[in-house]
């Protein structure tokens, strides 16, 4: 088994985000097939829990006040703050239970979509030795697609858990595989398909990047 320098970050799979009573499903946002990536990023979680693979969970979640939304973040979602949607420290903000995150987890709490701004992300992987990711999470081409695209330009290559993942729409989570896998940000696996986060570099459940059309 070889899993060195690896490690699983597991991107906002949130009550908030995920569960049907949820704050994104009670404002019109609920994401398409939500529990059931939730259910597979678990078995992603255990696998790499028994190899030993770090694990990161990363929290969307705004302080008291919500002052550290922000106004892009307060425009694009402006019915969130109505509900007091991913309030720290609240049900709606915790890592889904499916998940087994418990208090001595290594956890990430971001403001932005970017996973990697403003937070200890970045040191806390360097300081475990990581040096490879593999990402899963929501939403697809919105947080786990920017978190992507930030760790590809610190060099960390990714490996894409696809049906660890969910969007919006199905077609929305489809386009966003498909650019990260055209332009090599990421590499695609699935884990229904056999890919092991206890052993990432075997080659099963890896799947094939498609070919960009010349221009």
């Amino acid at each position: 088994m070889t899993a060195d320098g690896y490690a699983l970050l597991v991107v906002d799979m949130q009550n908030g985000f995920c569960h049907p009573d949820g704050s994104f499903d009670r404002i019109g946002h609920g994401l398409e097939g939500a529990m059931d990536a939730v259910r597979t990023a678990a078995v992603a979680v255990g696998q790499a829990r028994r190899a030993g693979v770090p694990v990161v969970f990363t929290r969307h979640v705004y302080r008291p006040g919500r002052a550290d939304e922000g106004a892009a973040l307060i425009g694009n979602s402006p019915e969130l703050a109505e509900v007091d949607g991913l309030a720290v420290s609240t049900w709606d903000a915790a890592v889904c239970d499916e998940l087994g995150c418990g208090p001595d987890d290594l956890v990430v709490d971001k403001v932005r979509f970017d996973a990697f701004q403003w937070t200890s992300l970045e040191p806390l992987l360097r300081g475990l030795g990581v040096t490879r990711l593999m990402i899963c999470g929501v939403v697809t081409n919105i947080c786990v697609e920017s978190t992507a695209r930030s760790a590809f330009m610190r060099d960390f290559p990714v490996t894409l858990l696809e049906d660890c993942c969910a969007a919006k729409t199905r077609r929305l989570h489809e386009l966003s595989i498909e650019v990260l896998s055209s332009y090599q940000l990421a590499e695609i696996a699935s884990i229904g398909r056999g890919f092991d986060a206890g052993d990432p570099d075997a080659a099963q459940g890896r799947l094939p990047s498609p070919v960009l059309a010349s221009a």
